[in-house]
């Protein structure tokens, strides 16, 4: 989280974590890394949702991009419901290009044609996926949707972002707030 999100209070570089009573089956035990979030609203990517009709390797070749590495290890995930023609490459810091979003110290985000092209030439930075879509709020909507109890909001972590299996995410996030998931209700915060 950068030093002005500290001071201004909003959540970029922090995980959203659907709570277990999340009425949108989009978002049923999601974790979405919050990519921006300012008083103009918020965007964020789901981390642990795949896209089993597209490829990687047929992604590349849908945009005329030659494969050199294996990119059948590749997983395209579903980012969110916004906008899912578009691309965005979650990724570590270690290659940035001039439009590459830092989103705290150790992540990025990138939605270039060119950050394909180096994961497909195998150039690409060190951890990294791709995301079709994003998930959106407009102004004040996910403040809202928090103190309703839809999200839980944890700090970001690497190994959750690029390492933990996708069906093992949701209770990673929930377990590193020390919370047993199975306490979890929507009822948290009201007497």
């Amino acid at each position: 989280m950068t030093e002005e999100s500290i001071e201004t209070g909003y959540l970029d570089g922090k995980l959203l974590v659907a709570m277990p009573t999340m009425s949108d089956p989009r978002f049923e035990r999601a974790v979405i890394l919050l990519c921006a979030h300012s008083e103009s609203g918020a965007m964020g990517i789901l981390l642990n949702k795949t896209l089993d009709a597209l490829s990687f390797a047929e992604l590349l070749e849908q945009l005329d991009i030659p494969e050199v590495g294996d990119a059948s290890q590749i997983k395209v995930h579903f980012g969110g419901p916004v906008d899912t023609e578009r691309g965005f490459v979650v990724h570590s810091t270690d290659l940035l290009h001039e439009t590459t979003l830092v989103i705290g110290e150790d992540m990025a985000l990138t939605a270039t044609i060119d950050m394909l092209k180096s994961i497909a030439k195998g150039t690409g930075p060190d951890n990294s996926f791709l995301a079709l879509g994003y998930a959106g709020w407009g102004p004040g909507q996910l403040e809202q949707e928090i103190q309703q109890n839809g999200w839980l909001v944890v700090s970001s972590d690497r190994d959750i972002v690029f390492g933990a299996a996708l069906d093992q995410k949701w209770q990673a996030a929930v377990t590193k707030l020390g919370v047993d998931p199975a306490l979890l209700s929507g009822d948290i915060g009201h007497a």
